[in-house]
């Protein structure tokens, strides 16, 4: 049984993520359990997730899930607005919703760390080689 699609295509946050996201090294998108996905060979973010709260499914539709940088993990689970999302919490991920306040320029620091930490290593190379994930890469 297919997932329902939980995302509106035209959503601007989901532009600006997705401006961040394909701009590293070879990534592509593909849509998973009904959301956005951004990959190489692994996925390192998501559009959108939930998170389960006193036994209820609470979802965050406007926010990127992501594999933090081991180093940076421990602050960032200290930070509130951080949280675990359902199913891919116990594997290390961690989300955090956007909005119009939203610091951009963080928002690719923590998708440039995931895809790192997902991407082989020729990949991470070659992002190396390059300047990184870019707030707003040409069209």
């Amino acid at each position: 049984m297919a997932h329902p699609i939980m995302f509106d295509e035209h959503d601007p946050l989901l532009a600006r993520v997705r401006g961040v996201a394909l701009s590293l090294p070879e990534a592509d998108e593909k849509v998973s359990h009904g959301r956005p996905a951004f990959f190489t060979q692994k996925v390192f973010v998501y559009f959108g997730g939930s998170q389960r709260i006193e036994g209820e499914w609470v979802a965050h539709d406007a926010a990127i899930m992501v594999q933090p940088d081991p180093d940076d993990d421990p602050a960032l689970r200290q930070d509130p607005r951080f949280w675990v999302p359902g199913y891919l919490g116990p594997s290390g991920w961690l989300g955090i919703d956007l909005d119009d306040d939203t610091d951009w320029q963080e928002v690719a620091e923590l998708i440039e760390s995931s895809y790192r930490v997902t991407a082989p290593r020729r990949l991470v190379r070659k992002l190396d080689a390059g300047s990184g994930a870019r707030l707003d890469p040409p069209a």
